[in-house]
């Protein structure tokens, strides 16, 4: 019996939560599928496809910025590649890829498509380009035959937006290996405060450094973990704030784990989120957290416990919960150990890659097909 055909799409191969979502999909899921994942660029999830040994397939006109001649030229591209290969899945991931992927499928006739939604983009964005999101993911909640929310608060959040539906759409948190993840060192010479995540809205980096900027300086060392277009603003806040000799900016890296263990206390400013793994990352290497209270991130950490919760866009409170952390070492300690008992309780990757199988096997199900077993 042939497989069944499954294209993945997501909008760019570059370090990112969503990203690593895929990639951890890819070693069950290529056993049971003709598996093809298409993305714009190069990164980590390029090579992970390759080891998985699962075809990758470059995407030339998909790209993250919205831009209305570009997009068409990108649906047209998609189109090409859907026909090409004719899945009986598509599988798209991020903003972008979610709403032309969607789009392009039922223009060549695919008859399950699937949007994970890592974070609404409305949500993500202000003004004209959060309303274009909004009522571009209403266009085609008709025509998605599920939607994965990684998240309570995103499900909730697309019910009440109107972007997706209720009976089709279900929950599958993020997950990381936490058996893998090596344990953070605490207690070296100077503590380390880490943060990883893109450049750029709504990952809010410039509240972060003017954060840092409030804490004592002979208390901390901080780095920031990834890349994107906000780098040079950053760079300039950090050195207008007189943080240069504090603060790197170490680009995209391939070792986050054994930088999470180098370090102290783990933050993320972002002003929306859906479920980072950013998060689940720290809580598994058993840093203590400082996070702002958006999306799902209170569904990971418990204030109080694993680390602090603090208000978006809020530089004092972030300065105040990373000195309380840099302050004392046995509560860095205690809030560290929490939360990776708490990862070891809710990170499962066998059960998340199982739920994603179900969710595959009961739409195929409804064309007719059955997923054979490898």
């Amino acid at each position: 019996m042939s497989r069944p055909r499954l294209v993945i799409v997501i909008t760019l191969a570059e370090t990112g939560g969503a990203q690593q979502y895929v990639a951890q999909l890819l070693p069950a899921v290529g056993e049971h599928f003709d598996l093809v994942v298409a993305a714009h660029g190069s990164g980590p999830l390029r090579d992970a496809t390759n080891e998985a040994g699962v075809r990758f397939v470059p995407l030339r006109h998909v790209r993250r910025s919205v831009n209305p001649l570009r997009d068409v030229v990108g649906l047209l591209e998609l189109i090409r590649l859907f026909r090409r290969e004719s899945p009986h899945i598509v599988h798209a991931n991020s903003s972008k890829a979610g709403i032309l992927a969607r789009l392009a499928a039922v223009a060549a006739g695919v008859p399950i498509r699937i949007f994970t939604v890592h974070g609404w983009a409305f949500k993500a964005h202000t003004g004209l380009a959060s309303r274009v999101y909004l009522w571009a993911d209403r266009l085609v909640r008709p025509l998605t035959t599920a939607t994965i929310c990684v998240s309570e608060s995103e499900r909730s959040a697309g019910l009440a937006a109107r972007t997706c539906r209720a009976r089709r759409a279900v929950v599958i948190p993020n997950v990381v290996d936490v058996d893998a993840a090596p344990l953070a060192r605490q207690g070296g010479a100077r503590s380390r405060v880490i943060s990883v995540g893109r450049l750029k809205a709504p990952k809010d980096f410039i509240t972060l450094t003017r954060a840092l900027a409030h804490v004592s300086p002979s208390s901390f060392e901080a780095q920031f973990v990834g890349e994107g277009p906000d780098r040079a603003a950053v760079e300039s806040e950090a050195g207008a704030l007189g943080l240069d000799g504090r603060l790197r900016l170490l680009g995209d890296r391939a070792d986050v784990p054994a930088l999470l263990a180098c370090s102290d206390v783990f933050v993320l400013s972002s002003t929306s989120e859906g479920m980072p793994v950013s998060v689940a990352e720290a809580m598994a290497a058993a840093l203590p957290v400082v996070a702002t209270a958006v999306g799902g991130v209170g569904e990971l950490v418990v204030d109080g416990e694993t680390g602090f919760l603090v208000p978006p866009g809020d530089a004092s409170a972030l300065a105040a919960a990373i000195t309380r952390l840099l302050a004392d070492p046995v509560l860095r300690r205690r809030m560290g150990s929490s939360g990776r008992s708490r990862a070891e309780a809710i990170f499962d990757l066998g059960r998340f890659r199982a739920a994603h199988l179900d969710l595959y096997r009961a739409e195929l199900a409804r064309i007719g097909l059955r997923l054979p077993s490898p």
